[in-house]
């Protein structure tokens, strides 16, 4: 009792024994502290909001008039002057697909090695600075990687299935950080009432636990997305061509990107006025091409939280 005493003494008052004036002043300050906050969160969601809008408006002002139906299911003709840019389309597509389907599988498998079953140890803390040190790293230096180890070591050469997997390991570090952010966040009781009811690790984790985390998991393939479908370095050592007659055939055809065609068409041609128009068009189009995958992978998440939290 003599201990508890001279806690509470050292403590020193209680909140609730403050004068109503310092209370007052108190819930005062805590209410502007908050007041600012929010008004600064505000300010930097609108900054970003016109920063968006004005480089949409930008874009969208000189490539718009050049879209057309042409333009969309057209090869390039006349020294990339005329005709359209699908080759370039289907390319990003084909690129864009396959490396999420080469980093998903792999990068969720990794993630929940780390969180389910790695032993805690400064080895795995080694390996997530390394996942997140890699994240850092820049594309060109994964292009020089894809172009030294699928395109000379495996004998892919310069093809579509390099560069997918090219960029599927420049994804792998944003969707295995995503993906463990989301297991992670996955409370601990659900796996022990799991383990409880009989259910095996692995089963608690595929029927429990993933499909709680698959929202958080989806938010991280939609930033992959974003950041694969734009890249220009490590395709343009692995998988792009400046032009291309008609559609891939097969895994190891080289191909046309988006990316790629808007840096050839502004660096290395001979027709710049008529270029630099096509090029916004292009850019135009690789930005509606990534929200459309972006906006696809958003209503999977809301529809599987939806189904969850139901």
């Amino acid at each position: 009792m003599m201990t508890n005493a001279f806690m509470n003494i050292a403590a020193g008052p209680a909140p609730a024994c403050l004068p109503a004036p310092a209370r007052r002043s108190a819930r005062s300050r805590r209410s502007w502290a908050q007041k600012i906050g929010f008004g600064a969160l505000a300010a930097c969601m609108a900054a970003n909001i016109l920063f968006l809008a004005g480089i949409l408006f930008f874009i969208a002002a000189k490539g718009l008039g050049t879209i057309n139906w042409e333009f969309l299911t057209q090869v390039p003709r006349d020294s990339m002057t005329a005709g359209g840019v699908a080759p370039a389309i289907v390319g990003t597509l084909y690129l864009t697909l396959g490396a999420i389907l080469f980093a998903l599988p792999l990068g969720v498998a990794c993630a929940v090695y780390l969180t389910e079953y790695s032993p805690k140890g400064w080895i795995v803390n080694l390996l997530r600075v390394s996942i997140n040190n890699l994240a850092g790293v820049p594309s060109v230096v994964f292009g020089l990687f894809g172009l030294t180890v699928f395109v000379k070591y495996f004998g892919f050469g310069v093809s579509m299935i390099s560069g997918a997997l090219t960029l599927g390991i420049l994804a792998l570090p944003v969707i295995i950080s995503a993906s463990q952010e989301a297991l992670t966040a996955v409370p601990q009781s659900i796996r022990e009432a799991s383990l409880a009811l009989g259910a095996t690790q692995w089963e608690t984790i595929r029927k429990v636990v993933l499909p709680a985390a698959l929202p958080g998991i989806l938010t991280g393939v939609i930033l992959s997305v974003g950041r694969v479908a734009g890249e220009t370095a490590p395709i343009l050592f692995t998988a792009a061509a400046f032009y291309v007659k008609g559609y891939p055939n097969s895994p190891f055809s080289e191909v046309m990107a988006l990316p790629y065609h808007i840096y050839a068409l502004m660096t290395e041609g001979t027709h710049p006025e008529e270029q630099t128009r096509i090029a916004y068009a292009s850019s135009l189009l690789l930005l509606g091409l990534v929200l459309s995958v972006s906006m696809l992978a958003i209503w999977l998440r809301q529809r599987q939280r939806k189904t969850y939290h139901a």
